[in-house]
């Protein structure tokens, strides 16, 4: 669709949208009559008529340009003359982690700006810990690809095209764990990673850090975090003041940050988790009937609940209406899974919005956040998410957007996109994107793209089985047991998908997101049960396997690793700062290395310089890091022990 301009629409805006609208099923040239109304969301209106150079006319009322920016792109997509959307939350936003190693580029920020827009969201948060730089502070931030001032200054000034707000997402309290090393910083540390309470030290560092988030960004709205600081008062504060009531001290320094937020004209919400644990003994996710410790929250201060771990929408509900009990300023953080490795979860992350927002819609909550955290490293792509942020999307303004909108936005299907998911095991998955490949099918009209496809019948998983089986110690053998229920042609089958759909979508922004997951599920077919079949050819004293795994299954191995790292190392770099990718190196390069040592202790047992291999002598377990799990729903992230058993520390 092409549109010629005949109304007061900003140019530029439509010049950045163009792309995107020209790429969609309609092929009319519409001249555009756009109006701001009252009313949330959006109503369009095709009038063919064909006059000249154009076809007709599209009209279009809408609230905000997010909204018109939807609009335009389900009109772009649609044959339908006419079509609206009624945005459920006065905000929705999407948060993006800027913290875990990955920052992304401001370039990279611009094009998430686009996309949000496009989908209709209205704000972009940016999760910061120490990843800004702060005047009188060198060592925040240092080594860490910190924004600039004037970095943050150029992403706003790009997002005001469209009307989105950038948000920071910052911590006043607990999670500034990589500062903790200095000693400067150390000194006012209470223990672990918490700041010490009632320090002047620590809010003369608030002051600046706060100072610097306002004079950065232009929104006046601040998440100051607060969240999981379950050891405040138990370090340096215990031994200075003695015990007292964690509810006492949270409020004390809480007072403190208001005080500087108010100071700064900024407007804070925080994580309710630790006023909800407070109020509710403890736990942060109750059912049922209980008893609540009356609790006192700041004035102007909003909570923000956040949850993503049920489908069910019951248990938000019932959520939402305790924390309606504390407090009538609450805001809701659901969440699209790129937490847990290399791939998104993307089925499960719809399942889990679809439960959460409808229960948001339900209990009328106006502020909603969807959250992109990336723990461990931030080694999913920013974009990996594109499917679960056009499904929440879907859900925000009930209108049933078409497939091909998500075409439009990607040069790729939503099966095709959802491929990139494969290197965590899901076999629903890699049905439907065969299914779709072979046949060439599209899903019908107002069909979610995520779901599991009724046809096959098998549950939606949620699982990292594509991180910690490429670091299962081929020795150790920690999730050996685990690797034994993966289907021993399922990586093949699922390289095969990423291959046929690199081919097919080579023109597409998002090729390198296929090519850097069809090397990992490469390299899995062959290591995922490499521990199993060592273990398994040294008990038969099989010296031939041994040979053929030394040999040639070991060195096919390394180079699949070797590749996969280039892979990745491409995707970060297009996405994201060169800092923190070291630190995937040095995992990967240790991987490699390892991998040679074991070629290496295999070849030395077979021409008897050792008379036996210590570690595969030693009594197999079955993994037990968690006693009660299922291979289809285990997620375990951290690398430092899926590595190993012993020390890392």
């Amino acid at each position: 669709m092409k549109l010629i301009n005949k109304s007061e629409i900003s140019g530029v805006l439509l010049q950045e949208v163009e792309t995107v609208i020209e790429r969609g099923s309609d092929h009319h040239t519409f001249e555009l009559v756009a109006i701001r109304v009252e009313e949330t969301g959006y109503r369009y209106c095709k009038e063919i008529k064909k006059t000249g150079s154009t076809d007709g006319m599209l009209r279009v009322q809408f609230h905000t340009v997010p909204d018109l920016c939807r609009a335009l792109l389900q009109a772009s997509c649609s044959t339908e003359l006419l079509g609206d959307g009624r945005r459920s939350f006065q905000e929705f936003g999407y948060m993006v982690d800027c913290s875990r190693n990955a920052v992304p580029q401001i370039d990279t920020l611009k094009q998430l700006v686009k996309f949000l827009a496009l989908m209709g969201y209205s704000y972009l948060g940016l999760y910061l810990e120490d990843t800004i730089e702060v005047e009188e502070e060198p060592y925040l931030g240092w080594m860490r690809g910190g924004y600039t001032k004037k970095e943050i200054e150029e992403l706003v000034c790009f997002a005001e095209i469209f009307e989105l707000e950038i948000r920071p997402y910052v911590q006043t309290l607990a999670h500034l764990n990589q500062i903790t090393r200095y000693e400067q910083y150390q000194e006012f540390i209470d223990t672990d990673d918490i700041l010490l309470v009632g320090d002047e030290r620590t809010y003369r560092f608030l002051d600046r850090y706060l100072q610097s988030v306002s004079e950065a960004f232009s929104s006046k709205k601040i998440n100051i975090g607060m969240d999981e600081a379950h050891m405040v008062g138990l370090g340096k504060y215990l031994d200075q003041h003695g015990f007292r009531n964690r509810m006492d001290i949270m409020l004390e320094h809480l007072e403190r940050v208001v005080k500087i937020c108010s100071k700064y004209g900024l407007l804070p919400q925080m994580w309710s988790d630790m006023f909800f644990r407070l109020a509710y003994g403890g736990k942060y996710y109750v059912e049922g009937e209980r008893k609540r410790v009356k609790v006192k929250i700041p004035e102007g201060l909003e909570l923000v609940y956040w949850d993503y771990y049920s489908t069910n929408e019951a248990h938000y509900e019932e959520m939402i209406e305790m924390h309606q009990s504390m407090t009538d300023r609450l805001c809701f953080a659901s969440g699209a899974w790129k937490w847990t490795g290399f791939a998104a979860q993307n089925r499960y992350s719809e399942e889990v919005g679809r439960a959460a927002l409808h229960a948001c819609q339900h209990q009328q909550i106006s502020d909603v956040v969807v959250t992109g955290w990336g723990d461990d490293g931030g080694e999913a792509s920013v974009f990996s998410v594109l499917p679960a942020l056009f499904a929440d999307a879907r859900v925000a303004y009930q209108d049933r957007i078409e497939e091909s909108a998500f075409y439009s936005l990607t040069a790729m299907p939503v099966h095709v996109f959802l491929s990139a998911d494969l290197s965590n095991f899901d076999d629903g998955l890699l049905d439907l994107c065969e299914k779709r490949r072979d046949k060439k099918q599209t899903a019908l009209k107002g069909e979610s793209q995520t779901r599991l496809d009724e046809k096959t019948q098998k549950p939606i998983c949620r699982n990292n089985t594509g991180k910690f089986l490429l670091y299962n110690d081929p020795f150790l053998g920690t999730f050996d047991s685990v690797a034994a229920e993966i289907p021993p042609e399922y990586y093949r089958k699922a390289a095969e998908v990423l291959q046929s759909a690199i081919q097919e979508y080579g023109d597409s922004t998002f090729r390198y997101l296929l090519q850097t997951q069809e090397a990992l599920c490469r390299l899995l077919h062959h290591k995922a049960k490499l521990g199993l079949e060592i273990r398994r050819a040294y008990a038969d004293k099989n010296r031939k396997e041994l040979q053929m795994i030394a040999e040639e299954q070991l060195p096919e191995i390394i180079d699949e690793t070797e590749e996969f790292y280039r892979r990745f190392r491409i995707q970060w770099r297009s996405e994201n700062k060169a800092f923190g990718f070291e630190v995937q190196t040095m995992r990967l390069g240790g991987l490699a290395c390892r991998l040679r040592e074991v070629q290496e202790e295999i070849r030395q047992c077979l021409k008897k310089e050792i008379l036996y291999m210590e570690e595969i002598e030693a009594k197999a377990l079955p993994f037990a890091y968690m006693e009660k799990y299922d291979m289809r729903t285990l997620v375990y992230n951290r690398w430092d022990h899926i590595v190993t058993p012993s020390v890392m520390e």
